[in-house]
């Protein structure tokens, strides 16, 4: 029996990098776990199962409160109310701010922003109901950083900070705790095709241990939100980074 034995958990982004390893994690624990990710979740579904959890996973638009709707009420009918939320989806694309289109800066903030909001929104009356409840969205250390064209993710990422603190203040009446995990630059398929695998070495030598972080690192920092050990905790951001930001 694990600690999570009987919950039910949603993870946004769950087909790949920090979401799989993630929906790993808590299906270790004991959580039956559903996955809302635009891409196959499959090889994330063989994890989940090999640990004796019940999986459910759904190509969902994360962006269009239809969809999400009809996922909530997937999960609801399959495997039953969920108790724990993980808003983990998050594109960051490279821009200088000169070059940034409205468009850019909207699809960014609907896809890293907004979906926060529709997915809490659909999953917090279960949660309410069952007088209990775990958020946990993913901000970033970037925060912190002086890191050029990204701005739309800066702002993207602060707010996920900001909204973490709001919702706390709303939904602990209700034994619903909110909190933040904040990485460092984490190595998976997804930042080693992109214009960031050119900082690995560079993140590398500004953290106190000096190697980059992979999604297995935040595994533990989300078992223990979303666990009772962590009952009297909401509003806050977690940093995990190997050391690189003081806060």
């Amino acid at each position: 029996m694990g600690k999570l034995s009987g919950k039910i958990a949603v993870i946004t982004g769950g087909a790949s990098g920090i979401g799989q390893a993630f929906a790993q994690r808590l299906a270790t624990d004991g959580a039956d776990v559903a996955v809302a990710d635009i891409a196959d979740a499959s090889q994330t579904g063989e994890l989940v199962e090999s640990e004796g959890a019940r999986f459910l996973s759904i190509q969902c638009d994360i962006t269009d409160p239809l969809e999400i709707a009809n996922f909530q009420q997937a999960v609801r009918q399959t495997l039953g109310p969920a108790t724990i939320l993980v808003n983990n989806a998050g594109i960051f694309p490279m821009k200088a701010f000169a070059d940034l289109t409205f468009a850019d800066w909207r699809k960014i903030q609907s896809v890293n922003v907004d979906a926060m909001f529709l997915m809490s929104h659909a999953f917090v009356p279960d949660m309410i109901a069952a007088g209990h409840g775990r958020i946990v969205n993913m901000s970033s250390t970037v925060c912190w950083l002086k890191i050029e064209q990204y701005s739309h993710y800066i702002t993207s990422k602060a707010a996920a900070i900001g909204f973490t603190r709001g919702l706390a203040n709303e939904l602990g009446k209700h034994n619903i705790t909110v909190n933040a995990i904040a990485p460092s630059l984490v190595r998976n398929a997804t930042t080693e095709a992109s214009p960031l695998s050119g900082m690995f070495d560079a993140i590398t030598q500004m953290q106190a241990i000096e190697r980059l972080q992979v999604p297995s690192d935040l595994a533990g920092a989300l078992s223990f939100l979303v666990s009772e050990d962590a009952a009297f905790m909401t509003g806050q951001t977690l940093v995990v980074d190997g050391g690189m930001v003081k806060t």
